[in-house]
C-alpha cells in the first residue's frame, strides 16, 4: 500500500471467486501477489504494465485507465448497488473517516465488506449472463 498501511481485501467465498484466482495461480505460480511484476515477482504489476496491457487490448485514454477500475469499484456498489459509502471506501483502501471526522478510522467492517463482494460478484454475473450492458465505444485498429 501506498500508505503503509496493511489493507485486507476480503473475498466472498464464492464459486466465481475462486475459479477466477485458481485460474491465476495457473499463469502466475504461487507467488505474494495475484498480478505480479515481470521483472520482480516478489512486487506487484506496475501501474505503467497495466497501461500498456489496456492499450494493447485497444482501450484508449478516454475509454479506460488502470485508476479507472478503481473508480468503477467505488462508483457502482453506491450508485447500482445502493450499499454504503464508509464500506466502499473501506474495500478501495481510502482513509475513512469516523463519525467524529478523524481520520483513518481503524475499523474494517469484514462481514459487511464480504456481503458487499458477493453482492458485486452477482451484479457482474448478471451482466456477463445478459444483462443491459453500456458498450464501449469502437476501437478501430
Amino acid at each position: 500500500m501506498k500508505m503503509k498501511q496493511p489493507h485486507i481485501v476480503p473475498l466472498p467465498l464464492c464459486r466465481q471467486a475462486a475459479e477466477i484466482l485458481t485460474e491465476l495461480k495457473e499463469l502466475t505460480g504461487g507467488g505474494r501477489c495475484v498480478f505480479p511484476s515481470e521483472r520482480s515477482y516478489a512486487g506487484p504489476m506496475s501501474n505503467n504494465a497495466i497501461l500498456a496491457a489496456l492499450r494493447y487490448m485497444g482501450y484508449d485514454k478516454d475509454t479506460m485507465t488502470p485508476h479507472g477500475f478503481r473508480a468503477m469499484a467505488r462508483i457502482i456498489p453506491d450508485e447500482v448497488l445502493q450499499e454504503r459509502p464508509d464500506i466502499i471506501e473501506h474495500q478501495v483502501a481510502h482513509a475513512v473517516s469516523d463519525p467524529n471526522g478523524r481520520a483513518y478510522n481503524r475499523t474494517a467492517h469484514l462481514d459487511e465488506r464480504k456481503r458487499m463482494m458477493q453482492k458485486w460478484d452477482d451484479y457482474l454475473d448478471g451482466l456477463k449472463s445478459g444483462a443491459v450492458v453500456i458498450p464501449f465505444k469502437t476501437v478501430k485498429g
